[in-house]
């Protein structure tokens, strides 16, 4: 392999963002370019397909061509492009497989379909944080809460995950019954601030003997609070602090279990929940190890960590054809 600095461009098209970057050797971030939805979907309180896949279509090429120019590249100084295939939207899939398949022909530069679940993971390289194996990671996003042991690059070992609502999942639908928007992590985390969690004892589901994760009783028992706040003495803030501190409790403590029996050296955090305040702050304080969290930008949806992980299986030499299609439900183990 080349001792040239390898220089990836990254393309993130798997849900609401458009998203292009480009990475230097998988650490060093040169342009990060998001196209947001948000806006557009805040409207229907969640993610409408069909529409955010039209919006990809028109927000790829020109984000793309931004991240180029604002990383002070040109096309023959990159060593290949990544790009999302799964899990995701399959309509928003498409439009950045289908453009970096594109660019791949048409510049004669090696494609790499990337795991989005892995690409959440890598964004703890785009930090100045020495990493060490073997680590526990956990992975929070909207449709995800999966703890996962890694013994060495590209190695995943899944150890726990959702059974049923995903933590970023439930945040998204106790936002909507609490009337505080869409998206729901930062609405709840606003919320909370001024909440206290001590005027609300919500249940935690442990599942003993497992390190799986379940909120949908969470969920419910929220809605039966909601119902009768005012007799209870409760604001929604008040509400919102609990439901954020029982969610948080749940994911760190097992997180500190599942290191301490799996002997890890440090627990990363990864995924758009790992933006959470209070989840990095708890992480850090109980979970006993060196935690690493990637900066906020590198948390939600981004082409940067898809770059990184690109730039792993370039050196891996896991090269895909211009035959790669989208895997919808694909799994990271």
């Amino acid at each position: 392999m080349s001792e040239q600095p390898l220089c990836i461009l990254g393309v993130e098209s798997s849900c609401d963002e458009t998203a292009a970057a480009v990475v230097v050797d998988g650490v060093r971030c040169l342009s990060n370019v998001i196209a947001s939805q948000v806006e557009i979907h805040a409207r229907f309180g969640g993610i409408v397909p069909e529409v955010a896949s039209r919006q990809h279509i028109l927000a790829i090429v020109p984000t793309i061509r931004r991240a180029i120019a604002e990383a002070g590249v040109d096309w023959p100084d990159l060593a290949a492009v990544a790009v999302t295939r799964g899990p995701g939207l399959a309509g928003s899939l498409l439009v950045g497989v289908n453009a970096a398949k594109a660019i791949a022909f048409a510049r004669g530069l090696p494609l790499i379909g990337v795991n989005h679940l892995e690409a959440h993971v890598y964004a703890n390289w785009l930090t100045d944080a020495e990493i060490e194996f073997p680590l526990i990671c956990l992975i929070v996003s909207g449709a995800h809460s999966d703890l996962v042991l890694m013994t060495d690059h590209l190695q995943y070992r899944l150890i726990g995950r959702s059974r049923d609502d995903a933590s970023g999942e439930a945040f998204d639908k106790v936002a909507r019954i609490l009337g505080l928007g869409y998206p729901g992590g930062p609405a709840i985390q606003r919320a909370a601030e001024s909440g206290d969690p001590t005027k609300l004892k919500l249940p935690r589901a442990w599942l003993p003997d497992s390190y799986d994760f379940s909120f949908s009783g969470l969920k419910t028992a929220v809605l039966r609070v909601v119902d009768r706040r005012a007799e209870l003495g409760l604001s929604v803030e008040d509400v919102a602090a609990s439901f954020q501190e029982s969610v948080v409790d749940v994911l760190v403590e097992k997180t500190r279990r599942a290191a301490a029996e799996f002997g890890a050296r440090q627990c990363l955090l990864a995924g758009g929940v790992a933006a959470n305040a209070l989840l990095r702050g708890q992480m850090r304080a109980r979970a006993g190890l060196p935690v690493v969290c990637p900066p906020l930008e590198y948390c939600t949806d981004n082409a940067a960590m898809v770059a990184a992980a690109g730039h792993r299986r370039y050196l891996a030499g896991d090269v895909s054809s211009l035959e790669l299609d989208v895997t919808p439900r694909l799994r990271l183990t």
